[in-house]
């Protein structure tokens, strides 16, 4: 199938998937996870109607941007971001989704002030509290939100969440409920430069299980594009 026909196919089953817990699809937005894509697959996918992009790498963000890959829709950046190349990603996308730890938060912060813009970013939850992936833990986040007034060039959107690989999707139900009920706990409060309206979460093979769950941005990078050549 060709990328336009996959993005159709998973937006129909978005829908699918929110009407049936009745949610408006149209609160669901796809974004297509473009690590290892050219910037020719990049355009096609925007062309299809993908909502966003996100890029993984800081050499493929800057390179696809200098090949204007990007042009009709946002691009994030979904990937683990070092603070020696924040300056590389701050002022160019228009969300950072994997904000990990205070030390990434006071790097993005000083970048943003030094520009004199505001960055937009999500904040990483480790949910299932695995070793292998950074992020915060669940039980942290009350202590951060509260820190954000320390960083007054960053705006927290909401939260992103990459659950265990599971056999079965359903198994990362619980995963998913608990950052539903994370997000749904913090919007009832108030927290300086805290607006949290996005919760990301949901890939290729459990998008459908996430939005069910509450999810209101899927990352979408091989049901969309193919599987990725690591050879």
């Amino acid at each position: 199938m060709s990328i336009a026909e996959n993005v159709a196919r998973i937006k129909q089953e978005i829908a699918k998937a929110a009407i049936a817990v009745g949610r408006n699809p149209e609160d669901i937005l796809l974004c297509a996870a473009t690590k290892m894509n050219g910037a020719d697959a990049v355009r096609e996918a925007i062309r299809a109607g993908v909502d966003c992009c996100g890029e993984n790498r800081v050499q493929e963000l800057t390179s696809k941007q200098s090949q204007n890959a990007y042009a009709g829709a946002p691009v994030h950046f979904i990937g683990h971001l070092q603070t020696n190349k924040v300056k590389q990603v701050v002022g160019k996308v228009a969300l950072i989704q994997s904000v990990d730890s205070l030390r990434l938060l006071e790097a993005i912060n000083k970048e943003a002030a030094k520009q004199g813009i505001v960055q937009d970013i999500l904040l990483e939850v480790n949910v299932a509290k695995e070793e292998s992936k950074s992020g915060f833990a669940l039980e942290e986040m009350e202590s951060v939100l509260s820190q954000m007034g320390r960083f007054p060039a960053i705006r927290v959107l909401g939260f992103m969440a990459i659950p265990p690989i599971c056999q079965n999707s359903t198994e990362n139900h619980k995963f998913f409920q608990k950052m539903y009920n994370l997000s749904v706990d913090i919007m009832r409060k108030k927290y300086d430069n805290v607006y949290v309206n996005i919760l990301s979460m949901g890939m290729s093979g459990d998008y459908a299980d996430a939005v069910a769950c509450g999810s209101t941005m899927i990352r979408v990078g091989t049901a969309i594009f193919g599987a990725r050549d690591y050879s």
